[in-house]
């Protein structure tokens, strides 16, 4: 009960945490890089805007990748940055599993000065969408 007092009495000071919460997740969101759909990710592809790399291990990779995908396993992307050299004038597209390791590689590769879009959902959401994949 003292809870909801609160808020009734200080509905300000809530409404003004409730929107600089909100302006923090939409920043760390930005940082991290704009989720796009995959059909977006298939259309930049097909007309060479971007280039796309995936995050997962390369068990995972060769179950099943988006054409064109460049296999980057996470825990090595730090050091094999100056793969994506040749690619820094198009937009770095990072596919995980599942759309949520994106984020991290993602501020990391902002922070590098890259233009960097996600995958919203990952590999999950492509096969999801019933979108081809390549084995191998």
């Amino acid at each position: 009960m003292e809870f909801f007092t609160f808020i009734s009495e200080q509905w300000v000071l809530v409404s003004v945490l409730m929107v600089l919460v909100y302006l923090f997740a939409i920043n760390e969101r930005i940082k991290s890089g704009k989720p796009i759909s995959p059909h977006v990710v298939t259309r930049m592809i097909n007309t060479d805007e971007a280039v796309l790399i995936d995050i997962r291990d390369a068990k995972e990779f060769k179950a099943g990748h988006i054409a064109g995908a460049i296999n980057i396993p996470l825990s090595k992307m730090m050091d094999r940055l100056a793969e994506l050299e040749p690619h820094r004038e198009k937009a770095i597209i990072v596919a995980d599993k599942v759309g949520q390791q994106s984020a991290a590689i993602g501020r990391k590769l902002q922070q590098k000065e890259f233009s960097v879009l996600r995958l919203t959902g990952g590999m999950m959401e492509w096969h999801n969408q019933k979108l081809p994949v390549i084995k191998g």
